[in-house]
């Protein structure tokens, strides 16, 4: 009976939701919408490949990628940091402040965090790294706490017993076992942050996105499909590297 319930609420609430929204689908496939949506969608069937457009396509790629790559790079840091306090290595009080900041770095999505980061750092590729950066660490910082909760202490506790160091113990004894996770998680999160590197642009963060945002602004249908054909590629090639990466040295 509760199942029947659930399924009969589920089917009111749909025709509900259309009535308080106020959608009529026969406006979308009226025959004036329908030729509109046709020639917008016929106009992106011919990129613009002149020469002038793809020199700012590759500025453009290589902005995407950079702010992509350098923003991983310091969620990695950032989050191996707050890591170690937050698997509890620390104590119990860095241990509740390092779960709460993990915490509020990862619920503020990055699109939110492009828009704050804007307003201190103004327009531009600056924005959209940290932006990639905050919101990764968050990420990054919990999933490596949770490998390093996972990770047995036995080598490192045999090193500490031998004289050596917390820093030692933990570069020999704990770091090498953790290494390929760490690596793994790194690179996911670069293939997804290239893919949100593109989105940010529209938030005025710099790279394809922005021009993306810029030419279907100003209706410039040609021009915006070459776009998208040039964040296709990149991401299919960030996503070919990172899987090589992964199977050399991550399964290795």
């Amino acid at each position: 009976m509760v199942n029947i319930a659930l399924l009969l609420t589920l089917a009111a609430a749909v025709p509900a939701s259309f009535l308080y929204l106020n959608i009529d689908l026969s406006n979308l496939f009226a025959t004036d919408s329908l030729n509109q949506m046709g020639g917008y969608a016929g106009a992106f069937l011919h990129p613009d490949f002149s020469a002038e457009h793809l020199r700012a396509i590759g500025r453009g790629a290589i902005e995407t990628l950079a702010m992509s790559a350098v923003g991983t790079l310091l969620a990695v840091a950032l989050g191996l940091l707050l890591a170690l306090p937050a698997a509890g290595r620390l104590g119990w009080l860095a241990h509740s402040v390092a779960r709460l900041l993990l915490n509020a770095l990862r619920a503020v999505p990055e699109l939110v965090w492009a828009a704050l980061v804007v307003l201190a750092a103004g327009l531009g590729p600056n924005a959209g790294t940290l932006a990639l950066a905050l919101h990764t660490a968050g990420v990054l910082g919990r999933l490596f706490a949770e490998a390093l909760e996972n990770t047995p202490n036995a080598p490192a506790e045999a090193i500490r017993l031998g004289g050596g160091g917390s820093l030692v113990a933990f570069c020999y004894g704990t770091l090498p076992s953790l290494w390929p996770q760490l690596l793994a998680y790194s690179l996911y999160r670069w293939e997804n942050n290239i893919r949100m590197a593109s989105v940010l642009g529209f938030v005025g963060a710099g790279g394809l996105g922005q021009m993306l945002y810029v030419h279907l602004s100003l209706f410039q249908e040609a021009r915006a499909a070459s776009v998208i054909l040039a964040m296709l590629i990149l991401v299919l090639g960030v996503d070919a590297l990172s899987n090589w990466a992964r199977q050399r040295w991550v399964s290795a």
